[in-house]
């Protein structure tokens, strides 16, 4: 008499081992599914570290640039102020945006940011040209040439966000993984 006992398993009926499969794909396809897009919103990570980069090149020849610029162009201070003012206000911005860099929203902000810090900047830099003697100094020709070197990588590191996030939001209009990114609450990522 063969009966199963505790350690004898009976066996699974061909129905079973069919849903047995198809279950262990299910589970093995999101699981990927989900890798890929983190990897994908991972990456607009990355990219925002590049614009980061790009921004402490920055940082460093601001603060320079406008104590140089300090006393040659006394009468506009306001320009100068206007400076810092965007740039903080743009340095805030970068936090957000690398704290959230696939929400829209901050990216939004972070452009608004940098449409003032360029309008500040393109005023300085005016001023600047306004006075020859001012332009050559020794102490503000190189910062204004570390920000054009700063601002041409930060423009790379944003068509590199831009492209990420390109991939990123392809990836999630894409049937199946748009259930998937229903069910986790992947949404789609902003542009710089």
């Amino acid at each position: 008499m063969d009966r199963p006992g505790p350690g004898r398993g009976a066996a699974l009926s061909p129905l079973q081992i069919t849903l047995l499969v198809l279950t262990a794909v299910l589970v093995f396809w999101m699981v990927g599914g989900y890798n890929r897009l983190v990897s994908l919103r991972n990456a607009l990570g990355a990219a925002v570290a590049q614009i980061d980069e790009g921004l402490t090149r920055r940082a460093a020849a601001v603060e320079p640039l406008c104590g140089a610029l300090r006393e040659p162009l006394a009468d506009e201070a306001g320009a100068l102020e206007a400076l810092r003012a965007a740039h903080g206000a743009l340095q805030a911005a970068s936090s957000a945006l690398r704290a959230r860099p696939s929400e829209p929203a901050v990216a939004q902000a972070w452009l608004r940011s940098e449409a003032a810090w360029s309008a500040s900047l393109s005023r300085v830099r005016a001023l600047v040209e306004q006075h020859p003697a001012v332009a050559s100094r020794a102490d503000v020709a190189p910062q204004l040439q570390v920000l054009a070197d700063a601002d041409a990588r930060i423009g790379f590191a944003r068509q590199l966000f831009n492209d990420a996030a390109t991939a990123y939001d392809d990836a999630l209009a894409l049937f199946p993984t748009s259930v998937l990114a229903w069910i986790y609450g992947f949404g789609a990522s902003g542009r710089l």
